[in-house]
């Protein structure tokens, strides 16, 4: 008889769960509070309670390549970049591929999740819901939790002395939809996030000023990188990866910021960072240089007091006729249907084994999926955490002792704060690159990169040298793909595609590079001649 497993949201982290559990022979429901699928990316014109909120102008921050799931590349003519209705309509065309929504019961909150009397035997839980105000109790073998962790609004009002008095408008970034409405205003953003930046960036075609205020900086990228190709299939490549990896630490900070800087000098801008060491997340903005560069968003330091009209700065600077604080301080996280030991932060630290599952549990029947912000594209990321707990619930694959889990916790927050700070918004923070590996490793879908080198050098060389995207976690192991070698080996001309929407006369290129490696020959003959 199948395991049944509860799927806690129909967000992205729910959907590809439950297409994990489908091809594992689960028997899988999920609940999801709301009426449609999607999660964050779902836009609506008001914030609600306990469901992500997000701008509409919101862009994805990695392109499609890097962010499809690993068996079901995105239409080729889809954007590189996706606004959020084009990304909902990926989820919308997935969920119909592979047949989810029936396993769904929308408008459904969970309530309480609950280890049975027997759970030290059985590892059931027991999930209790309600729909039309009516409750419902049911029993599951296993329970992936997918509900995110962008709800609950990170505002610490106490580190603003002086709040209280001020007789403007401010609000959490949460908050925000659009530009209407902030005409003419003298706009003050705390944060230096991704959110921040898009917000201070487009309040400031519309607003008199925006002032964006950071304590510790940021690097900031453009999406587009060398010869116009995404920023992420350039810089996630395996060989890049094992540099960082192998190379001393300062000589790894020293290229960083050397990437960092290339499109514009951080120290100028009064963005760079406050530790350049640290390998934190940068800002995806490809406006904001202009915009600081023309004067409508000026950067300031941190904010350390404010008066009924004015904000006083850090460098004892004070700005004026302040209408709108816009705080994008991030999200903290909390999960209310469970345990509170089950998960929970404690000392800045996710007490996850792998950011996944708790270590305490007798049966490892509980995963938490999506929980955690790697340095690349979520989606690939959680369908590898959700292709890996499916096959631990069906017992295929197993965790280690909870001794060991609790030591690479430890190890692993030691590793994080070293690489990425203690802040806040970091406390999630991973390698992007490692942990995909670290994952596939588990179930044994991680390439042999020595072997195919052997068998097949030409997808090889693919694999060391170019984009690491999900298709490579289905050439081999479980849940083998036939698609994925055609799927790396033809990512160029789907990031292409979109683009190649003017016709061109085919240019001659051998021909041309005959004409200049002749000139260059010339050219030396010439030297030669003449300095002989």
């Amino acid at each position: 008889m199948a395991k049944k497993v509860a799927v806690i949201g129909a967000g992205v982290s729910g959907l590809v769960s439950l297409k994990c559990c489908v091809d594992e022979g689960l028997e899988p429901t999920c609940f999801e509070r709301t009426e449609d699928i999607g999660g964050l990316w779902r836009f609506k014109e008001n914030v609600e309670d306990g469901r992500a909120s997000i701008y509409r102008s919101v862009i994805t921050n990695t392109s499609k390549e890097m962010s499809c799931f690993s068996d079901f590349p995105m239409p080729e003519d889809f954007p590189n970049f996706l606004h959020n209705s084009k990304l909902l309509e990926y989820f919308r065309i997935f969920a119909k591929k592979f047949d989810l929504l029936k396993y769904i019961q929308f408008q459904t909150t969970v309530l309480h999740v609950k280890r049975r009397p027997d759970f030290s035997s059985s590892g059931q839980w027991e999930v209790v819901t309600q729909s039309g105000g009516k409750e419902q109790s049911a029993i599951f073998d296993a329970v992936m939790v997918c509900s995110g962790h962008h709800i609950l609004p990170h505002m610490p009002l106490q580190s603003f002395p002086g709040i209280e008095r001020f007789q403007g408008q401010y609000f959490h970034s949460r908050q925000y939809k659009r530009p209407a409405g902030f005409e003419g205003k003298r706009i003050l953003v705390i944060g230096i996030g991704n959110s921040a930046s898009d917000i201070a960036v487009e309040l400031s075609k519309e607003a008199a000023q925006v002032f964006i205020s950071t304590r510790k900086g940021s690097w900031v990228l453009s999406r587009i990188s060398e010869d116009g190709y995404p920023w992420d299939s350039v810089f996630h490549t395996r060989f890049s990866t094992m540099l960082r990896n192998v190379l001393p630490r300062a000589i790894v900070t020293w290229m960083w910021e050397q990437q960092m800087n290339r499109w514009f000098n951080h120290e100028n801008y009064g963005l760079q960072p406050q530790n350049k060491y640290l390998l934190k997340e940068p800002i995806l903005n490809d406006d904001l240089p202009s915009r600081i560069l023309y004067g409508a968003v000026k950067v300031k330091p941190r904010v350390t007091g404010l008066t009924e009209t004015s904000a006083i700065f850090e460098d004892e600077t004070v700005e004026e006729d302040i209408d709108v604080i816009v705080f994008a301080t991030g999200y903290t996280f909390a999960f209310p249907f469970l345990e509170e030991s089950l998960v929970k932060v404690e000392d800045n630290r996710v007490s996850l084994y792998k950011y996944m599952f708790p270590p305490q549990l007798e049966k490892a029947t509980l995963a938490c999926i999506g929980l955690i912000q790697p340095l690349g594209s979520i989606f690939p990321t959680v369908e590898l955490q959700a292709r890996w707990a499916t096959r631990v619930f069906k017992g295929l694959c197993s965790l280690p002792t909870e001794k060991t889990m609790m030591e690479d916790i430890v190890t692993r927050n030691e590793r994080r704060i070293d690489l990425f700070g203690t802040s806040q918004s970091q406390i999630l923070q991973t390698n992007y690159v490692d942990y995909l590996d670290e994952l596939a490793s588990e179930i044994g879908a991680k390439p042999d990169l020595v072997s195919l080198f052997f068998q097949d050098p030409k997808l090889a060389l693919k694999l060391c040298f170019g984009p690491c995207n999900s298709y490579q976690y289905r050439l081999t192991g479980p849940g083998q793909w036939e698609g994925a070698r055609r799927a790396i080996l033809t990512q160029k001309q789907r990031i292409l595609k979109p683009l190649k929407t003017r016709s061109l006369k085919a240019s001659s290129p051998h021909l041309a590079s005959l004409l200049l490696t002749m000139m260059g020959l010339l050219a030396i003959v010439t030297a030669l001649f003449f300095h002989i």
